[in-house]
């Protein structure tokens, strides 16, 4: 079967956070969620399960663990425990839970920036502090600053580490060379490793995710992973997600720091759609990504020809792409607020993701290629306009 993802699906009007706190005639490219319906096996199971019409508590049973297992044994090469897995409500609870569970006030956990700003909240709400390795820009790309990582890590105080694979907002997926470097500074200095492996699925011909649990042995007994179908099948509504802790006793303590946090319970439609999702999603979810690969080569195009100065960074994985927009002379925050003003485009500010983020914009391209080329038009007549200005 073909999808189709160039057809527009109205969200105005749906209480979309995305679409609905934009201004009339506002094109939102920012919040990370996308404007492509589900896979159509996700919305007939839903379907049936509406018109059940009863929505008590739910149940992750085993056909819930059958699912996910068997996706990730198949897709990944990742063999998970049934019994090593919590679930939760989102993959930020997640993190919040297991940061609570391993660490005091006062202790430090290290992130690498730029990065997604709700690990800067996660850390700060549990009383910690957040260290952050800055990732190095060369080129049109991204490394690790492994020689930093190492004297960071050598803090006692710090405690934990929170991996994005594929890392968010910078689009590189992380090689398996580069998770081992990792997970060796790691050991050396007892530091445990959280891998957000949220956007796993998400991942542009070319390139290979690798689970930071295939590592095996004692990086993945020092770690835990946190998974979630939300953003490959856009379902971030439905609130459900799981950690992978291999450690027993480790396992307890988050389990305990998710009932403290009164995240433990998921409904009975992200259920649904988790194993509808991982049973049936398979031939969707790879015309999507072969989808947003055309939407980047598109985007890459439009940004050769028409804006001069103003690069993005190569996505090996996501759909966010990350722009270097220093050429305008404004800062991150005020080029979002004048895009959103003058050329009705809401970008996010790069300066949210912490160092390195200043003179970023970051694009959520999962949209059809024709609202896609709508937003780039705005953005070059705003940017001509700041050159002739200046």
């Amino acid at each position: 079967m073909t999808y189709n993802f160039d057809e527009p699906v109205l969200r105005r009007g749906t209480h979309s956070c995305k679409w609905d706190e934009a201004a009339p005639g506002e094109l939102p490219m920012w919040v990370a969620d996308m404007d492509f319906r589900t896979a159509p096996a996700v919305v007939e199971a839903l379907r049936r399960r509406v018109d059940h019409g009863v929505f008590g508590y739910a149940w992750a049973g085993p056909e819930y663990y059958e699912a996910l297992t068997r996706w990730f044994d198949t897709r990944h090469g990742w063999h998970i425990e049934p019994q090593s897995v919590v679930y939760t409500t989102g993959v930020v609870p997640a993190l919040s839970a297991i940061i609570k569970a391993l660490t005091g006030p006062g202790d430090r956990v290290l992130v690498q920036s730029p990065v997604y700003h709700c690990f800067f909240s996660s850390i700060r709400n549990n009383g910690c502090e957040a260290v952050q390795n800055r990732l190095v820009r060369e080129g049109d790309t991204y490394r690790m600053d492994f020689e930093a990582l190492e004297r960071q890590a050598a803090d006692p105080r710090v405690k934990v580490m929170i991996l994005c694979n594929p890392h968010n907002p910078v689009g590189r997926v992380w090689k398996e060379e580069e998770l081992r470097r990792v997970g060796d500074i790691c050991l050396r200095h007892d530091v445990f490793v959280i891998a957000d492996e949220i956007h796993c699925e998400l991942v542009l011909p070319g390139n290979r995710y690798t689970p930071y649990a295939t590592l095996g042995g004692a990086y993945w007994q020092h770690a835990a992973a946190c998974i979630s179908p939300t953003k490959a099948f856009n379902l971030a509504g439905l609130q459900v997600a799981n950690i992978v802790v291999p450690d027993e006793e480790t396992r307890r303590r988050v389990d305990r720091a998710i009932n403290i946090n009164e995240t433990c319970d998921i409904g009975p439609l992200g259920v649904t759609a988790l194993i509808a999702a991982y049973n049936e999603g398979g031939d969707w979810l790879d015309q999507l990504n072969a989808y947003l690969a055309g939407n980047y080569a598109a985007m890459r195009r439009f940004a050769e020809e028409r804006l001069p100065g103003l690069p993005l960074t190569r996505l090996e994985g996501t759909y966010l792409v990350w722009q270097d927009c220093t050429a305008l002379g404004l800062h991150s925050a005020e080029l979002e607020e004048c895009l959103r003003r003058e050329a009705s485009l809401w970008l996010n500010a790069g300066s949210m993701y912490g160092e390195g983020g200043e003179g970023f914009m970051r694009w959520n391209i999962a949209c059809p290629r024709s609202v896609l080329l709508d937003g780039l038009e705005r953005f070059a007549r705003f940017a001509d306009g700041r050159r002739q200005a200046r």
